[in-house]
Protein backbone atom coordinates (compact mmCIF):
# COMPACT_ATOMS: atom_id res chain seq x y z
CA UNK A 1 0.00 0.00 0.00
CA UNK A 2 2.70 2.38 0.99
CA UNK A 3 4.79 1.48 -2.45
CA UNK A 4 1.42 2.53 -4.66
CA UNK A 5 1.24 5.81 -2.64
CA UNK A 6 4.55 6.64 -3.36
CA UNK A 7 4.68 5.81 -7.09
CA UNK A 8 1.21 7.80 -7.50
CA UNK A 9 2.78 10.76 -6.59
CA UNK A 10 5.75 9.78 -8.77
CA UNK A 11 3.24 9.88 -11.55
CA UNK A 12 1.45 12.06 -11.01
CA UNK A 13 4.73 14.55 -10.77
CA UNK A 14 5.53 13.04 -14.31
CA UNK A 15 2.04 13.58 -15.74
CA UNK A 16 2.63 17.01 -14.52
CA UNK A 17 5.90 17.50 -15.84
CA UNK A 18 4.00 16.50 -19.34
CA UNK A 19 1.02 18.25 -19.63
CA UNK A 20 3.11 21.72 -18.62
CA UNK A 21 5.79 20.74 -21.59
CA UNK A 22 2.95 20.06 -24.23
CA UNK A 23 0.77 22.57 -22.71
CA UNK A 24 3.70 25.29 -23.53
CA UNK A 25 3.77 24.03 -26.70
CA UNK A 26 0.29 24.04 -28.00
CA UNK A 27 0.18 27.80 -26.21
CA UNK A 28 3.10 28.74 -27.68
CA UNK A 29 2.43 27.94 -31.75
CA UNK A 30 -0.94 29.08 -30.99
CA UNK A 31 0.34 32.35 -29.84
CA UNK A 32 2.80 33.03 -32.66
CA UNK A 33 0.54 31.99 -35.46
CA UNK A 34 -2.43 34.20 -34.01
CA UNK A 35 0.17 36.91 -33.50
CA UNK A 36 1.49 36.13 -37.52
CA UNK A 37 -1.69 36.10 -39.22
CA UNK A 38 -2.70 39.35 -37.78
CA UNK A 39 0.81 40.97 -38.74
CA UNK A 40 0.61 39.42 -42.57
CA UNK A 41 1.09 42.35 -44.81
CA UNK A 42 -0.14 42.53 -48.73
CA UNK A 43 2.31 43.92 -51.15
CA UNK A 44 3.22 44.52 -54.52
CA UNK A 45 5.20 41.56 -55.03
CA UNK A 46 2.97 39.40 -53.75
CA UNK A 47 2.54 35.61 -55.68
CA UNK A 48 -0.64 34.86 -57.38
CA UNK A 49 -3.50 33.82 -54.25
CA UNK A 50 -1.50 35.11 -51.36
CA UNK A 51 -3.18 36.69 -48.69
CA UNK A 52 0.57 38.27 -47.18
CA UNK A 53 3.24 37.96 -46.33
CA UNK A 54 5.51 38.34 -43.17
CA UNK A 55 9.39 39.16 -42.56
CA UNK A 56 10.88 38.09 -39.27
CA UNK A 57 13.69 37.60 -37.54
CA UNK A 58 15.18 35.24 -35.07
CA UNK A 59 18.37 33.21 -34.26
CA UNK A 60 20.27 34.71 -36.23
CA UNK A 61 18.91 33.89 -39.40
CA UNK A 62 15.88 35.82 -41.53
CA UNK A 63 12.33 34.01 -42.09
CA UNK A 64 10.29 35.22 -44.95
CA UNK A 65 7.17 33.99 -44.50
CA UNK A 66 3.74 34.44 -46.71
CA UNK A 67 0.19 33.11 -46.18
CA UNK A 68 -2.41 31.64 -48.59
CA UNK A 69 -5.63 31.76 -47.78
CA UNK A 70 -6.56 28.61 -49.89
CA UNK A 71 -3.33 27.43 -50.88
CA UNK A 72 -1.08 27.82 -53.71
CA UNK A 73 -1.24 25.79 -57.18
CA UNK A 74 0.85 23.01 -56.00
CA UNK A 75 1.29 21.84 -52.89
CA UNK A 76 4.51 20.65 -51.26
CA UNK A 77 4.76 16.77 -50.44
CA UNK A 78 5.61 17.16 -47.18
CA UNK A 79 3.46 19.32 -44.92
CA UNK A 80 3.69 20.52 -40.98
CA UNK A 81 0.29 19.95 -38.87
CA UNK A 82 0.39 21.69 -35.90
CA UNK A 83 -2.00 19.66 -33.99
CA UNK A 84 -0.58 16.99 -31.27
CA UNK A 85 0.55 19.46 -29.17
CA UNK A 86 -3.41 20.07 -28.59
CA UNK A 87 -3.93 16.77 -28.42
CA UNK A 88 -1.28 16.16 -26.20
CA UNK A 89 -2.02 18.50 -23.80
CA UNK A 90 -5.69 17.33 -23.25
CA UNK A 91 -4.65 13.84 -22.91
CA UNK A 92 -2.20 14.32 -19.91
CA UNK A 93 -4.52 17.02 -18.39
CA UNK A 94 -7.42 14.51 -18.52
CA UNK A 95 -4.80 12.34 -16.98
CA UNK A 96 -3.96 13.86 -14.54
CA UNK A 97 -7.88 14.32 -13.50
CA UNK A 98 -7.90 11.08 -13.04
CA UNK A 99 -4.62 10.44 -10.92
CA UNK A 100 -5.38 13.50 -8.72
CA UNK A 101 -9.36 13.39 -8.67
CA UNK A 102 -10.17 10.07 -9.37
CA UNK A 103 -7.76 7.98 -8.20
CA UNK A 104 -6.79 10.26 -5.16
CA UNK A 105 -8.68 10.84 -2.04
CA UNK A 106 -11.84 11.64 -2.16
CA UNK A 107 -11.62 15.38 -0.51
CA UNK A 108 -9.59 16.47 -3.59
CA UNK A 109 -13.20 15.97 -5.71
CA UNK A 110 -15.82 15.79 -3.08
CA UNK A 111 -16.56 18.31 -0.05
CA UNK A 112 -19.56 17.49 2.08
CA UNK A 113 -20.24 20.70 3.04
CA UNK A 114 -20.74 21.52 -0.20
CA UNK A 115 -23.04 18.32 -1.50
CA UNK A 116 -22.45 15.30 -0.85
CA UNK A 117 -22.62 12.15 -2.76
CA UNK A 118 -20.78 9.37 -3.73
CA UNK A 119 -17.68 8.99 -5.68
CA UNK A 120 -18.61 7.68 -8.57
CA UNK A 121 -21.42 9.92 -8.68
CA UNK A 122 -18.82 12.67 -8.48
CA UNK A 123 -16.59 11.18 -11.80
CA UNK A 124 -19.93 10.56 -13.63
CA UNK A 125 -20.69 14.31 -13.21
CA UNK A 126 -17.29 15.03 -14.25
CA UNK A 127 -17.26 13.21 -17.15
CA UNK A 128 -20.41 14.15 -18.39
CA UNK A 129 -20.16 17.87 -18.08
CA UNK A 130 -17.11 17.72 -20.18
CA UNK A 131 -18.82 16.11 -22.75
CA UNK A 132 -22.01 17.73 -22.84
CA UNK A 133 -20.05 21.16 -22.87
CA UNK A 134 -18.41 20.21 -25.83
CA UNK A 135 -21.97 19.59 -27.60
CA UNK A 136 -23.48 22.82 -26.33
CA UNK A 137 -20.29 25.12 -27.48
CA UNK A 138 -20.38 23.13 -30.72
CA UNK A 139 -24.10 23.69 -31.55
CA UNK A 140 -24.15 27.31 -30.96
CA UNK A 141 -21.07 27.70 -33.26
CA UNK A 142 -23.44 26.53 -36.00
CA UNK A 143 -25.87 27.87 -35.24
CA UNK A 144 -27.79 31.41 -35.95
CA UNK A 145 -26.00 33.14 -33.14
CA UNK A 146 -22.56 31.46 -34.61
CA UNK A 147 -22.93 34.10 -37.34
CA UNK A 148 -22.46 37.23 -34.95
CA UNK A 149 -19.13 36.68 -33.53
CA UNK A 150 -19.58 39.54 -31.02
CA UNK A 151 -22.74 38.21 -30.12
CA UNK A 152 -21.69 34.49 -29.65
CA UNK A 153 -18.60 35.61 -27.74
CA UNK A 154 -21.38 37.10 -25.09
CA UNK A 155 -23.31 33.74 -25.06
CA UNK A 156 -20.33 31.72 -24.42
CA UNK A 157 -19.44 33.52 -21.63
CA UNK A 158 -22.41 33.33 -20.00
CA UNK A 159 -22.52 29.32 -20.46
CA UNK A 160 -19.09 29.33 -18.98
CA UNK A 161 -20.63 31.65 -16.00
CA UNK A 162 -23.32 28.87 -15.57
CA UNK A 163 -20.59 26.51 -15.69
CA UNK A 164 -18.48 28.06 -13.13
CA UNK A 165 -21.96 28.07 -10.54
CA UNK A 166 -22.68 24.78 -11.27
CA UNK A 167 -18.91 23.42 -10.68
CA UNK A 168 -19.14 25.17 -7.53
CA UNK A 169 -22.62 23.65 -6.37
CA UNK A 170 -21.32 20.20 -6.47
CA UNK A 171 -17.74 19.93 -6.22
CA UNK A 172 -15.27 21.20 -3.56
CA UNK A 173 -13.80 24.46 -4.69
CA UNK A 174 -10.42 23.02 -6.12
CA UNK A 175 -12.01 20.69 -7.67
CA UNK A 176 -14.75 23.38 -9.28
CA UNK A 177 -12.07 25.41 -10.78
CA UNK A 178 -9.92 22.69 -12.13
CA UNK A 179 -13.09 21.57 -13.65
CA UNK A 180 -13.82 24.78 -15.19
CA UNK A 181 -10.65 25.07 -16.57
CA UNK A 182 -10.75 21.11 -17.97
CA UNK A 183 -14.57 22.31 -19.68
CA UNK A 184 -12.56 25.28 -21.32
CA UNK A 185 -9.48 23.03 -22.32
CA UNK A 186 -11.81 20.12 -23.71
CA UNK A 187 -13.93 23.21 -25.76
CA UNK A 188 -10.12 24.38 -26.86
CA UNK A 189 -8.76 20.69 -27.85
CA UNK A 190 -12.12 19.17 -29.45
CA UNK A 191 -12.19 22.86 -31.94
CA UNK A 192 -8.31 21.83 -33.21
CA UNK A 193 -9.39 17.58 -33.54
CA UNK A 194 -12.99 18.05 -34.47
CA UNK A 195 -13.16 21.04 -36.28
CA UNK A 196 -9.73 22.86 -37.57
CA UNK A 197 -8.08 19.62 -38.67
CA UNK A 198 -10.76 17.72 -40.30
CA UNK A 199 -11.36 20.84 -42.67
CA UNK A 200 -7.45 21.69 -43.26
CA UNK A 201 -7.56 18.37 -44.39
CA UNK A 202 -10.34 18.62 -46.59
CA UNK A 203 -8.81 21.70 -48.41
CA UNK A 204 -5.80 19.72 -49.00
CA UNK A 205 -7.61 17.01 -50.58
CA UNK A 206 -9.82 18.91 -52.44
CA UNK A 207 -6.52 21.09 -53.70
CA UNK A 208 -4.49 17.45 -55.01
CA UNK A 209 -7.76 16.43 -56.52
CA UNK A 210 -7.81 20.10 -58.74
CA UNK A 211 -11.21 20.68 -56.93
CA UNK A 212 -11.57 24.18 -55.63
CA UNK A 213 -11.98 24.10 -51.75
CA UNK A 214 -15.36 25.61 -49.79
CA UNK A 215 -13.99 28.95 -48.48
CA UNK A 216 -16.06 27.97 -45.25
CA UNK A 217 -14.11 25.46 -44.06
CA UNK A 218 -11.68 27.90 -43.44
CA UNK A 219 -13.89 30.69 -42.11
CA UNK A 220 -14.91 28.05 -39.59
CA UNK A 221 -11.48 26.76 -38.53
CA UNK A 222 -10.72 30.10 -38.42
CA UNK A 223 -13.44 31.01 -35.88
CA UNK A 224 -12.35 28.33 -33.46
CA UNK A 225 -9.03 29.18 -33.41
CA UNK A 226 -9.79 32.89 -32.19
CA UNK A 227 -12.00 31.23 -29.35
CA UNK A 228 -8.59 29.54 -28.59
CA UNK A 229 -6.60 32.48 -28.42
CA UNK A 230 -8.92 34.29 -26.01
CA UNK A 231 -9.53 30.93 -23.74
CA UNK A 232 -6.31 30.16 -23.23
CA UNK A 233 -5.56 33.09 -20.31
CA UNK A 234 -8.23 32.14 -18.20
CA UNK A 235 -7.49 28.05 -19.02
CA UNK A 236 -4.04 29.07 -17.13
CA UNK A 237 -5.43 30.95 -14.25
CA UNK A 238 -7.35 28.28 -13.67
CA UNK A 239 -4.55 25.08 -13.52
CA UNK A 240 -2.54 27.54 -11.49
CA UNK A 241 -5.48 28.43 -8.70
CA UNK A 242 -5.39 25.23 -7.18
CA UNK A 243 -2.22 26.01 -5.80
CA UNK A 244 -3.67 29.24 -4.14
CA UNK A 245 -6.70 28.72 -1.80
CA UNK A 246 -7.71 32.00 -1.69
CA UNK A 247 -9.21 31.74 -5.42
CA UNK A 248 -10.59 28.16 -4.81
CA UNK A 249 -11.72 28.23 -0.95
CA UNK A 250 -13.93 31.23 -1.35
CA UNK A 251 -17.88 31.47 -1.29
CA UNK A 252 -17.16 33.19 -4.74
CA UNK A 253 -14.53 31.39 -6.19
CA UNK A 254 -17.36 30.81 -9.45
CA UNK A 255 -17.51 34.50 -9.52
CA UNK A 256 -13.75 35.11 -9.17
CA UNK A 257 -13.44 32.71 -12.03
CA UNK A 258 -16.08 34.07 -14.35
CA UNK A 259 -14.09 37.64 -14.05
CA UNK A 260 -11.12 35.61 -15.22
CA UNK A 261 -12.22 35.00 -18.41
CA UNK A 262 -13.18 38.67 -19.00
CA UNK A 263 -9.43 39.36 -17.82
CA UNK A 264 -8.35 37.05 -20.38
CA UNK A 265 -10.35 38.77 -23.04
CA UNK A 266 -8.98 42.43 -22.51
CA UNK A 267 -5.22 41.10 -22.35
CA UNK A 268 -6.00 39.12 -25.47
CA UNK A 269 -7.51 42.40 -27.19
CA UNK A 270 -4.55 44.37 -26.64
CA UNK A 271 -2.18 41.93 -28.16
CA UNK A 272 -4.15 41.13 -30.91
CA UNK A 273 -5.32 44.89 -31.59
CA UNK A 274 -1.08 45.73 -31.51
CA UNK A 275 -0.05 42.34 -33.52
CA UNK A 276 -2.65 44.03 -36.34
CA UNK A 277 -1.10 47.00 -35.75
CA UNK A 278 -4.14 48.67 -35.28
CA UNK A 279 -2.90 50.90 -32.22
CA UNK A 280 -2.20 50.65 -28.42
CA UNK A 281 -5.30 50.30 -26.13
CA UNK A 282 -4.05 50.66 -23.11
CA UNK A 283 -7.27 51.39 -21.29
CA UNK A 284 -7.76 47.08 -21.42
CA UNK A 285 -4.61 47.40 -18.56
CA UNK A 286 -6.52 49.50 -16.74
CA UNK A 287 -9.68 47.16 -17.09
CA UNK A 288 -7.71 44.30 -16.50
CA UNK A 289 -6.92 45.60 -13.32
CA UNK A 290 -9.67 47.14 -11.95
CA UNK A 291 -11.18 43.40 -12.48
CA UNK A 292 -8.44 41.71 -10.35
CA UNK A 293 -9.11 44.36 -7.80
CA UNK A 294 -12.45 42.92 -7.34
CA UNK A 295 -11.64 39.43 -7.31
CA UNK A 296 -9.33 40.11 -4.43
CA UNK A 297 -11.98 42.10 -2.65
CA UNK A 298 -14.34 38.91 -3.49
CA UNK A 299 -11.62 36.52 -2.16
CA UNK A 300 -12.16 38.48 1.26
CA UNK A 301 -16.07 38.91 1.60
CA UNK A 302 -16.38 35.28 0.23
CA UNK A 303 -14.54 33.72 3.33
CA UNK A 304 -16.21 30.61 3.79
CA UNK A 305 -17.02 28.97 7.26
CA UNK A 306 -15.13 25.95 8.68
CA UNK A 307 -17.82 23.28 9.35
CA UNK A 308 -16.00 20.24 11.06
CA UNK A 309 -18.03 18.35 13.13
CA UNK A 310 -17.91 14.98 13.90
CA UNK A 311 -21.14 13.95 12.18
CA UNK A 312 -19.67 15.07 8.80
CA UNK A 313 -16.19 13.51 9.02
CA UNK A 314 -15.83 10.75 6.21
CA UNK A 315 -15.38 6.87 7.06
CA UNK A 316 -11.88 7.28 5.90
CA UNK A 317 -11.36 10.23 7.89
CA UNK A 318 -12.66 8.16 10.98
CA UNK A 319 -10.71 5.93 10.08
CA UNK A 320 -7.59 7.65 10.88
CA UNK A 321 -9.23 8.91 14.10
CA UNK A 322 -9.18 5.67 15.21
CA UNK A 323 -6.04 4.25 15.03
CA UNK A 324 -4.46 3.85 18.53
CA UNK A 325 -1.72 6.17 18.56
CA UNK A 326 -3.56 9.08 17.11
CA UNK A 327 -3.45 11.50 20.33
CA UNK A 328 0.14 11.10 20.01
CA UNK A 329 0.12 12.58 16.25
CA UNK A 330 -2.04 15.05 16.93
CA UNK A 331 0.28 16.45 19.62
CA UNK A 332 2.84 16.33 17.64
CA UNK A 333 1.00 18.39 14.59
CA UNK A 334 -0.02 20.88 17.14
CA UNK A 335 2.93 21.45 18.47
CA UNK A 336 5.08 21.61 15.15
CA UNK A 337 2.45 22.67 12.41
CA UNK A 338 -0.35 24.09 13.69
CA UNK A 339 1.16 27.55 14.13
CA UNK A 340 0.90 28.11 10.68
CA UNK A 341 -1.74 25.67 9.56
CA UNK A 342 -4.53 27.33 11.58
CA UNK A 343 -7.88 29.34 10.86
CA UNK A 344 -5.51 32.54 12.26
CA UNK A 345 -1.58 31.69 12.12
CA UNK A 346 0.42 33.25 14.52
CA UNK A 347 3.57 32.23 13.28
CA UNK A 348 5.33 35.74 11.87
CA UNK A 349 4.91 36.59 8.55
CA UNK A 350 1.98 33.71 8.18
CA UNK A 351 -1.33 35.50 7.26
CA UNK A 352 -3.12 32.53 5.86
CA UNK A 353 -2.98 29.02 6.26
CA UNK A 354 -0.53 27.30 3.69
CA UNK A 355 -2.59 26.13 0.56
CA UNK A 356 -5.79 26.40 2.99
CA UNK A 357 -4.71 23.53 5.31
CA UNK A 358 -5.68 23.74 8.23
CA UNK A 359 -4.39 21.47 10.79
CA UNK A 360 -5.87 22.49 14.40
CA UNK A 361 -8.22 20.10 15.30
CA UNK A 362 -8.97 16.32 15.19
CA UNK A 363 -10.76 15.92 12.39
CA UNK A 364 -9.06 18.54 10.21
CA UNK A 365 -5.55 16.26 11.13
CA UNK A 366 -7.06 13.03 9.96
CA UNK A 367 -8.73 14.38 6.89
CA UNK A 368 -5.56 15.62 5.78
CA UNK A 369 -3.45 12.12 6.67
CA UNK A 370 -2.00 11.75 3.39
CA UNK A 371 -0.83 15.14 2.99
CA UNK A 372 0.54 14.93 6.30
CA UNK A 373 2.98 11.68 5.88
CA UNK A 374 4.07 12.93 2.52
CA UNK A 375 5.04 16.31 3.50
CA UNK A 376 6.16 15.07 6.76
CA UNK A 377 6.76 11.60 6.86
CA UNK A 378 8.05 10.04 3.49
CA UNK A 379 9.73 13.32 3.07
CA UNK A 380 10.93 16.04 5.44
CA UNK A 381 9.41 19.03 3.37
CA UNK A 382 7.39 20.50 6.47
CA UNK A 383 7.49 21.92 8.21
CA UNK A 384 9.76 24.03 5.84
CA UNK A 385 13.58 24.48 6.87
CA UNK A 386 12.43 22.39 9.67
CA UNK A 387 12.08 25.84 12.05
CA UNK A 388 9.82 24.14 14.61
CA UNK A 389 12.41 21.27 14.99
CA UNK A 390 10.77 18.46 14.07
CA UNK A 391 12.32 15.12 15.00
CA UNK A 392 12.89 11.53 13.39
CA UNK A 393 11.09 9.63 16.04
CA UNK A 394 8.17 12.03 15.53
CA UNK A 395 8.04 11.97 11.51
CA UNK A 396 8.36 7.79 12.02
CA UNK A 397 5.40 8.35 14.27
CA UNK A 398 3.67 10.10 11.40
CA UNK A 399 4.66 7.20 9.58
CA UNK A 400 3.01 4.27 11.63
CA UNK A 401 0.29 6.25 12.37
CA UNK A 402 -0.95 6.76 8.68
CA UNK A 403 -0.42 2.81 7.58
CA UNK A 404 -2.26 2.10 10.06
CA UNK A 405 -5.02 4.68 9.06
CA UNK A 406 -4.79 3.15 5.75
CA UNK A 407 -5.57 -0.48 6.94
CA UNK A 408 -8.33 0.39 9.34
CA UNK A 409 -10.03 2.56 6.24
CA UNK A 410 -9.34 -0.53 3.74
Amino acid sequence: MIEQIIILEWLTFATRWLHVIVAIAWIGSSFYFIALDLGLRKTENLPKKAHGEEWQVHGGGFYHITKYMVAPKTLPSHLIWFKWESYATWLSGFTMLILVYYLGNSYYLIDIDVLEMPKWGAILTSLLSLSVGWLIYDLLCKSVIGKSQNGLMVVLFFVLVAMAYFYAQVFSGRAALIHLGAFTATIMSANVFFIIIPNQKIVVADLKASRTPATHLGAQAKQRSLHNNYLTLPVIFLMLSVHYPLAFATEFNWLIASLVFLIGVVIRHYFNTKHARKGKPNWTWFVAAILFTVIIWLSIVGKPEINESEETASSTTQAFMKVANFEDVRDVVLGRCSMCHTAEPFYEGVHSAPKNVILDSDISIAKHAKQIALQSGFSSAMPPGNISYMEGAERQLILDWYKMGQANGS
